[in-house]
């Protein structure tokens, strides 16, 4: 029994002695609405992301109340009356690189935002080192409604229905 119990801490101790996981708390998302009357853009700096080399497995998180707007009443109906942030205070997402295509990495997974989650497929640049991994340059879409955002009628012409998305996170190995 002693002998079970020491082999399978060593087994433990090696799996991770030999992890390629890498972690950073500090990753950047932004996104950008054009609208016909207003374009409205925002940016979160805590994105927290871990990437396993070994894997190719890929999950971010951020708070939605950390996004920054150039303007304080956009934060506010932002997070009150469009994400409902006290209801669904995260969005998240959980992927695999899955291959690369000129240069890129493809990326997919599922992205969970106000409480739904859909199928996405991303290209990005994912820049692998000993003990750096850098995702930069990953730009993609969301539409709202696609997330059951729902923007009233009387101020419909000052959020797109499509919002731009951009991600940049460097991690640190483990």
């Amino acid at each position: 029994m002693v002998r079970l119990i020491i082999s399978i801490s060593l087994l433990f101790f090696c799996l991770i002695a030999n992890s390629q996981q890498y972690i950073g708390k500090k990753g950047t998302i932004s996104f950008f609405s054009k609208a016909p009357i207003e374009n409205i853009s925002a940016v979160n700096k805590k994105v927290a992301a871990i990437y396993d080399a070994r894997t190719k497995e890929i999950i971010f998180q951020l708070y939605i109340k950390d996004f920054v707007f150039p303007k304080a009443l956009m934060q506010m109906h932002f997070n009150e009356n469009y994400m409902e942030s006290e209801k669904f205070p995260k969005s998240t997402f959980v992927g695999k690189v899955i291959g690369d295509k000129h240069s890129k990495k493809i990326v997919e997974g599922n992205l969970s935002i106000h409480g739904e989650t859909n199928a996405i497929r991303v290209e990005g640049n994912l820049l692998l080192t000993e003990k750096v991994v850098k995702v930069s340059d990953v730009k993609f879409s969301v539409k709202l409604k696609d997330y059951k955002i729902k923007i009233p009628k009387i101020v419909m012409y000052n959020i797109a229905e499509e919002i731009e998305i951009n991600v940049n996170i460097e991690m640190q190995k483990q």
